[in-house]
């Protein structure tokens, strides 16, 4: 039987939505309706499908796997896709540069590693409260925080615009709301039974 919807927490989610599209609506107005097309939809994609594919393998493995396992098992039935890709970018557009490959193996260990095991570990203590579930879904937002200081620490990009601090604040506002919300709601049922 499928959990309903919490509402407040889908509105509190699109507050955080809206955080991010501030933070990138100044970059939206130098590309082309292409480009934009190109970085929005496997973004979005990809927002859905990396919590709905670890509620898939909870539900399918039933607590046979743990959070590691879990990892692996996305990674392995991913890697036809990452390869096809790789093929693709490596005919299209040459092999990345040594600056590139570096970024890269940064990102897939503090990103694809670290940031992953952590979040599947999380909703594996949550994953019979819905709203909880959801609050820790919703911390994947955060990660646009974490990449931008990466970006300005490590890369040494511009200092965001005011608008994009904005966007952040709206962000953290929106997180917190989330975690408020959830937390009440949970206090609420339990006094009720």
């Amino acid at each position: 039987m499928r959990g309903k919807l919490p509402m407040k927490g889908i509105a509190m989610s699109l507050v955080i939505l809206l955080g991010i599209i501030l933070m990138q609506v100044e970059l939206a107005t130098s590309l082309s309706s292409t480009e934009m097309l190109l970085g929005i939809i496997p973004v979005i994609i990809a927002s859905f499908a990396y919590p709905l594919g670890n509620r898939k393998m909870m539900e399918v493995c039933s607590n046979r796997l743990d959070a590691y396992e879990r990892v692996l098992g996305m990674t392995l039935a991913s890697l036809p896709f990452w390869l096809l890709l790789s093929l693709y970018g490596l005919f299209t557009t040459g092999a990345p540069s040594q600056e590139q490959t570096i970024q890269a193996l940064f990102v897939a260990i503090s990103s694809g590693v670290i940031a992953t095991i952590l979040f599947f570990q999380a909703t594996d203590m949550v994953k019979g409260n819905m709203l909880k579930l959801g609050a820790v879904e919703a911390t994947q937002s955060m990660e646009v925080l974490f990449a931008v200081a990466g970006e300005v620490i490590l890369l040494s990009a511009p200092i965001p615009t005011p608008l994009s601090w904005i966007g952040m604040f709206i962000i953290m506002i929106g997180m917190i709301l989330h975690s408020y919300i959830s937390h009440k709601e949970v206090r609420m049922k339990a006094l009720h039974t």
